[in-house]
């Protein structure tokens, strides 16, 4: 498979070259959420073909983005991580999914929502103006999948799984199982209130305002 070369001495294209692959950037935000083993990639790409995936990592472990590591104990065998290099990324990644937020239409059958990707999207809408001096947890529960937002004095962590200290609220979206979920979806019935809460109920405007997706100019 022919990578793109664009023959400019460039920083863009560049960064082109190195990860504007099919593909290559949504293994980037995989892996910025944490590390990954190949079948987990796999799952939480729906739609990616084996060797285009198994392409795609073989290219960004040559430019340095992407290393195996051997998985910590309790668990064996290989996961893929991001090195420096990689990690180095990140701020682009979550600019381009904040300006793609603006571009959104309404979700079309057969999309989905992945677990990294619900983690991204609010590292990447995240306002710290309108959570400064905040702390507070919320567990966001959508049909399988839950991740965790965690503000401590106006500093933003996010996670996969139960948040790991006790939360404040916890919002359950009952997303249909032939309904489309996404991002601007659920936070459209969290603003509706069509969720469960369960914990301070007063936080939940203050999540929306702090995890608003920005308007398109």
């Amino acid at each position: 498979m022919k990578r793109r070369d664009f023959g400019q001495y460039c920083g863009l294209a560049r960064a082109l070259e190195l990860v504007g692959e099919r593909w290559a950037l949504l293994i980037v935000r995989n892996l910025v959420v944490r590390p990954r083993r190949y079948t987990e990639l796999q799952t939480g790409l729906a739609g990616i073909p084996t060797n285009v995936l198994a392409t795609r990592l073989k290219e960004l472990e040559q430019a340095g983005i992407v290393e195996r590591q051997v998985a910590p104990a309790p668990q064996r065998g290989v996961v893929y991580a991001l090195t420096d290099v990689g990690r180095d990324l990140e701020p682009a990644v979550l600019a381009l999914a904040r300006w793609g937020a603006t571009q959104l239409g309404e979700p079309q059958p057969g999309d989905v929502i992945s677990p990294e990707g619900l983690v991204l999207n609010l590292r990447a809408v995240f306002q710290p103006a309108q959570a400064a001096g905040l702390t507070a947890c919320w567990e966001i529960h959508v049909r399988d999948v839950v991740v965790h937002a965690v503000i401590t004095d106006g500093d933003l962590t996010t996670g996969l799984g139960a948040a790991p200290v006790k939360p404040d609220l916890i919002i359950t979206a009952h997303v249909p199982a032939d309904a489309p979920a996404s991002y601007r979806g659920i936070m459209t019935m969290v603003r509706d209130g069509l969720v469960d809460l369960s914990g301070r109920k007063k936080l939940l405007d203050t999540f929306v305002r702090v995890f608003t997706i920005p308007r398109a100019a």
